[in-house]
């Protein structure tokens, strides 16, 4: 557990905070690149780590993503026209570009106009159009370079990116995805009042296999006999690769290795080398609240237009959500809950993982008391997590680099699952998996 200033510091990213200092020490997605789908498009309201944005499109397709008000009167840039590369106040009419300068005020003479403007500028944060996503940098200075996510490297047709909507802290949301545990429970199936893997349900006893299930199947299987996964944290230059260890048939150990990267992203296990790859980012609206940026890539194809159509409609770490990629099921209406599937189905009688996930987060409160909680072994990779945030608040205020700032090659790797003898040794269970990609950087 932690002592409630250690909560505070976790929970907290405004501009003040010290893990808000480290947060603007990364480049933060701020949209997807759909929501400002053409230029001279409507300006959007943007909040990131408890500040207010708006985000344009300008009349030659740049993007820009600056302060919320207009210095004249305070009047909000959200209703501001879009047009001839610029911003423009609706009020009385000043104007501003992509990079914040004010380029027009029409309503003082040439003279006043000409010595206010450049100190009429507004805040303008650096931009980057990648993976389409698009990319803001909060911090002062110079940006680093963007993360080698693999994901915004493959051609767009290899990927498919969305958002979701989550009404809690960044950080406990961020554990959710860091506890590979869970699954045994929260993601079970339920066949004949029992707790069986999702590929059980419905089926008959005799139609439920046992041992020397193909491995995809099986795995389900594995993740529901053994609720105890043995766990070890690899670090490495840009944050952790944390394996779970679970028995599988046989000697075989079956392990699910999922990526922190810092400083709120995730590379989800549950894919074995023929799957698509999945991934999250944590970004913090203010502290009651966050996007949920996530990521479905395949190196090796194309995605599907099924699977694509899937995804869209929430499957896996995505959900079904509205036009404002708010999630259908929430925390508004219980997320649906069935209680009837709940005794015949599902452990939780939630449709859907994400909105599983999502549940649970959010009902630990807005932010969640970490000084009352009560932790055991499976925990390790959600301790490790917190210890790697504090640390990077100390390196910010010692006037250091956070890990991985100064290595986007470190986020060049990815996560999945392995099935391997109990003899073998992690790391080359690691190597075995992953290849030249690495498990994790050297």
């Amino acid at each position: 557990m932690l002592t409630a200033a250690e909560n505070e510091t976790l929970t907290q990213t405004g501009s003040e905070s010290p893990m808000g200092a480290v947060f603007r020490r990364y480049w933060t997605p701020a949209l997807l690149a759909r929501e400002l789908p053409e230029p001279n498009s409507g300006p959007l309201r943007l909040k990131l780590l408890g500040e207010d944005f708006i985000a344009f499109r300008d009349s030659d397709g740049e993007i820009g993503i600056v302060d919320a008000r207009c210095p004249h009167r305070g009047a909000n840039l959200f209703f501001g026209r879009n047009e001839e590369c610029g911003l423009r106040c609706v009020y009385h009419g000043w104007k501003f570009d992509v990079h914040g300068h004010c380029v027009d005020i029409p309503n003082a003479s040439p003279e006043i106009a000409s010595r206010l403007k450049p100190d009429a500028g507004i805040r303008a944060l650096q931009v980057r159009e990648w993976g389409d996503v698009i990319w803001a940098f909060l911090g002062d200075g110079e940006a680093p370079e963007l993360p080698e996510f693999e994901f915004a490297k493959v051609p767009p047709s290899h990927r498919f990116v969305s958002k979701k909507f989550q009404q809690c802290n960044w950080a406990q949301a961020c554990e959710g995805g860091l506890d590979t545990a869970h699954f045994s429970y929260l993601h079970a199936g339920i066949n004949d009042g029992k707790k069986v893997g999702l590929h059980q349900v419905g089926k008959s006893r005799e139609e439920i296999a046992g041992q020397n299930e193909p491995t995809h199947r099986a795995r389900f299987r594995w993740l529901i006999e053994d609720g105890e996964p043995r766990f070890t944290v690899l670090d490495h230059a840009a944050g952790a690769l944390m394996c779970a260890a679970r028995t599988a048939d046989s000697d075989d150990v079956y392990y699910r290795m999922t990526q922190f990267l810092m400083p709120n992203h995730s590379l989800a296990p549950g894919n074995f080398p023929e799957d698509n790859n999945l991934g999250n980012t944590w970004v913090p609206i203010d502290d009651t609240s966050c996007w949920i940026f996530c990521y479905c890539w395949n190196p090796d194809r194309p995605l599907r237009e099924d699977e694509c159509s899937q995804l869209a409609s929430g499957s896996g770490i995505f959900a079904e959500v509205d036009d404002r990629y708010v999630p259908l099921r929430q925390r508004e209406n219980d997320y649906l809950i069935d209680r009837d599937a709940q005794r015949n189905e599902s452990y939780t009688g939630i449709r859907g993982i994400s909105e599983q996930d999502a549940a649970i987060a959010d009902s630990q409160g807005l932010i969640v008391d970490r000084t009352n909680e009560m932790l055991v072994q499976t925990d390790l990779g959600v301790v490790r997590f917190r210890q790697t945030m504090f640390d990077a608040a100390a390196s910010v205020a010692s006037g250091s680099e956070p890990l991985g700032a100064d290595r986007p090659d470190a986020y060049f790797v990815r996560s999945g699952d392995a099935v391997a003898s109990s003899k073998s040794k992690l790391e080359d269970v690691v190597s075995a998996r992953f290849g030249q990609m690495g498990g994790y950087p050297r």
